[in-house]
């Protein structure tokens, strides 16, 4: 086996536009101009739709100064004052888009309660983990893994937003999770780079940022949704709702996902990255439900309706993914914008 290369190396280049929101984006990072101002700025809400690829682009384009940068961007743009403005412009529709399709001060007991039973019988709808498992080709497991690279190669980092905004138990607990998802102190184990070398199992391309002109705008908005909340104070109860919500819902589907792996002969890293998983996300729910949020709650009880909110959030971006992977697929087409080059032990599999 070859040597790991660390995906993060290096920061990825700029992607191509999708409109004009993010042909400005784009623009003013490559020419280090001042972009357009943002009261100029005015997006329908409606747009805000997490399949549109022109905001949640741009939006994507944003966030991303706070975590890699881009090549050739200078990392002072990360603070620019006309660039925060204009992404303030873009959040709010987003923002409101979300709080139109989710129940209005909902409450966290209830919103926990609708993801903590899995659908069961054949009259239940089946989801992406389940097609996978059950018919899903290589060709769409590398799909599927290239779209979610988006996140899965910065995995638990827009979490680690949230840490400092906590205290006492839901801090310590909170940590503690987190210290699992970044490997334990061992470097090999960071979920990361499991991810990447379940990619390279698949014969995907492990560099950081290198399916972003591919993904589809869903799944930009799923790593916006994060990204959103980590970065805002007032929405703290809402990352830490969604973040309950991933780790509540990972464990069933990453088992659905192994199982997919050894049906079409991937590689052990590409299973251990899901087997992982099972088991360390059936202990975070626990730790998440019991260990941060109730404390968080009992601490600031003014959060539940935004704990509740990043819960629903969540799941409304996912079923929306879900909902366009499979769409594609069952009409024989590419769930990504462009499809993947052949190549990779896989690439002819399935």
């Amino acid at each position: 086996m070859t040597a790991f290369r660390e995906p993060r190396a290096a920061p990825p280049a700029l992607p191509a536009p999708r409109g004009d929101l993010s042909a400005a984006v784009v623009a003013a990072l490559r020419t280090g101009d001042v972009p357009a101002p943002a009261e100029t700025v005015r997006v329908d809400p409606a747009a805000a739709d997490p399949g549109c690829d022109d905001l949640h682009l741009a939006l994507y384009v944003l966030y991303e100064l706070h975590y890699q940068g881009f090549r050739d961007v200078a990392d002072t743009r990360e603070w620019d004052p006309d660039l925060l403005r204009l992404r303030r412009s873009l959040e709010e529709p987003f923002l409101a888009w979300l709080r139109a399709g989710t129940p209005p001060d909902g409450d966290p007991s209830d919103a926990l309660a609708r993801i903590l039973v899995e659908p069961t019988g054949p009259a239940e709808p089946r989801g992406v983990t389940h097609y996978l498992r059950d018919e899903g080709t290589a060709e769409r497991m590398r799909e599927y893994a290239a779209a979610r690279s988006l996140y899965h190669l910065k995995e638990a980092d827009p979490h680690c937003w949230v840490v400092p905004r906590l205290h006492g138990r839901a801090k310590a607990a909170m940590v503690a999770v987190e210290f699992d998802e970044f490997g334990a102190g061992r470097a090999e184990r960071i979920h990361a780079r499991l991810f990447a070398e379940l990619m390279r199992d698949l014969g995907l391309d492990t560099a950081y940022g290198a399916y972003l002109d591919a993904a589809p705008a869903e799944a930009l908005a799923v790593v916006n949704l994060m990204s959103m909340f980590g970065l805002h104070r007032a929405l703290r109860g809402a990352l830490v709702g969604q973040f309950a919500a991933v780790e509540v819902t990972s464990s069933p589907g990453s088992r659905r996902l192994a199982e997919a792996m050894r049906r079409i002969g991937a590689g052990p890293a590409a299973q251990l990255f899901y087997d992982e998983h099972v088991e360390a996300d059936a202990v975070h729910e626990q730790v998440v439900r019991h260990e941060v949020i109730a404390p968080l709650l009992a601490a600031e009880p003014g959060l539940a309706a935004d704990v509740a909110f990043g819960i629903d959030a969540t799941g409304l971006l996912e079923d929306r993914l879900g909902e366009a992977l499979l769409d594609s697929w069952t009409r024989g087409r590419s769930a990504l914008r462009a499809p993947l080059p052949a190549g990779g032990p896989l690439a002819t599999a399935g």
